[in-house]
């Protein structure tokens, strides 16, 4: 059974879709066949790892409405152990499609459940927003990721997200966790990172990741090239931090 995970923000440019594409890339480096799901409408996900969204013929617009299954839409990507199930900007309007399906909480769990058995991991990049698609991707994961931004206003809407991780864990997943919180944009060399960074220690303890993610322009580069940072420039600070982090996920997950 693969270890499902949601990475999720409701705030935007926090480091959501960046965290879970260099994520999944340094799993699959560690020999973890790894399957990225794009699951907003942004598709930067997509894009981010080389996929050419005019070549689709299905995505997971597709899956959400029952007209395919996951494994039709799953393609392989340029980096051995990794694959994604791609999405184009067709996924908003599916969204309003789905609030009329009787079972339109668990569209992406029941979708997961018929390849979890392929895969040691499934990551899903939800979108900013409390959205009916990021519900489903808490439904339908084991664990959740919050990227968090050390900047000012970093913990603001973290409350309401955990609520809603609270009410999903009671109503319709009782097995979600907070598997982490991570830094991301951390710059060591302004007293403001250091500070927020103390502030997500002292508010979420040991779910804190020791692991921060520097403001890096490699990192912020790689997406236009359709690569991950660690195939970039795999001696960047972006690249390393990543790695280092991906460890982090395999040891909580009783994977390494």
């Amino acid at each position: 059974m693969s270890t499902v995970i949601c990475i999720t923000n409701q705030k935007g440019g926090v480091g959501k879709t960046t965290t879970a594409v260099n994520l999944s890339f340094y799993l699959a480096k560690d020999k973890f066949k790894t399957l990225i799901i794009d699951f907003d409408p942004q598709g930067n996900a997509t894009s981010g790892l080389g996929i050419d969204k005019s070549d689709l013929s299905a995505t997971m617009t597709e899956v959400v409405l029952g007209k395919a299954n996951l494994s039709d839409v799953i393609c392989e990507t340029k980096f051995k152990n990794l694959y994604i199930a791609p999405t184009t900007p067709e996924l908003a309007n599916a969204e309003v499609e789905m609030t009329s399906l009787s079972n339109k909480f668990v569209q992406l769990k029941t979708a997961i459940s018929a390849v979890e058995d392929q895969y040691d991991y499934i990551i899903i990049d939800s979108p900013p927003s409390l959205s009916l698609l990021t519900v489903n991707g808490m439904i339908a994961a084991h664990y959740l990721i919050l990227p968090v931004q050390t900047e000012f206003y970093a913990l603001e809407g973290v409350a309401q997200l955990l609520d809603s991780m609270s009410l999903i864990k009671k109503a319709m997943n009782p097995n979600l966790r907070l598997l982490g919180v991570v830094a991301t944009m951390y710059d060591k060399r302004t007293s403001l990172s250091g500070e927020v960074f103390e502030e997500i220690k002292k508010y979420f303890k040991d779910k804190t990741f020791q692991t921060t993610i520097p403001r890096n322009v490699r990192v912020a580069e790689a997406p236009s090239h359709g690569v991950p940072v660690g195939n970039y420039d795999k001696f960047s600070k972006g690249a390393k931090a990543y790695k280092e982090f991906a460890r982090e996920v395999e040891q909580r997950t009783g994977k390494k």
